[in-house]
């Protein structure tokens, strides 16, 4: 059961994000905060997150992963350099099914993001890119090579689900993920990226 604190200066928004997961099984809302001061932090494990100005109370000591449901890619991108287990970000009208993937997926400890939103943020990172996988702001975990792995042998992702036996959505993820960490936007730029840092052979 993944435990779940919502945080947003909004009540009629928490109270709408309570009731969307109400019946989704694995994931408990266990309280409700307008900020991360109040948030009870040795029980939460996920944090659903609107107010980006809310991140600047983050801290080093604190593990859990953030959930960000925001357009805001420019505030969010500063989550990149965050000590926080694992993080991810939905546009504000992220449908139920996406919502509870994504809380699945950060609470796993994966980093999730809407292809969009995802696309937009890495254009704040490649003035900094440089050659070496240790150049990356996160190391690949080893499933993450293993989509890039078949993505560049020509696999979609219908495919690559099949392959790890895992759903597609997960495969989204992944890949959302590998975007964030190679800081590329297309699956094209994914495997030229890999083949550089050494991360998979064609």
């Amino acid at each position: 059961m993944i435990r779940v604190t919502i945080v947003s200066p909004n009540h009629a928004l928490r109270v709408g994000l309570r009731e969307m997961l109400a019946g989704h099984s694995g994931i408990s809302v266990i309280g409700e905060s307008v900020n991360l001061e109040n948030i009870n932090e040795t029980e939460t494990e996920v944090i659903l997150l609107d107010s980006v100005s809310s991140a600047s109370l983050l801290d080093d000591k604190m593990d859990y992963a953030i959930l960000f449901l925001t357009d805001d890619v420019v505030s969010v991108r500063a989550m990149l350099n965050s000590k926080v287990r694992s993080w991810g970000l939905l546009s504000a009208d992220a449908t139920e099914a996406e919502l509870a993937a994504a809380i699945h997926a950060v609470g796993e400890g994966l980093w999730v993001g809407a292809p969009g939103l995802v696309e937009s943020l890495m254009r704040f990172q490649r003035a900094g890119e440089s050659s070496g996988e240790e150049s990356l702001i996160e190391p690949l975990t080893a499933r993450e090579k293993e989509v890039l792995q078949l993505m560049a042998q020509g696999q979609a992702n219908k495919q690559i689900a099949l392959s790890l036996g895992i759903s597609e959505h997960t495969v989204k993820f992944h890949l959302s993920a590998l975007y964030v960490k190679l800081g590329i936007s297309s699956r094209t730029e994914a495997v030229r990226r890999g083949v550089e840092l050494g991360l998979i052979s064609l």
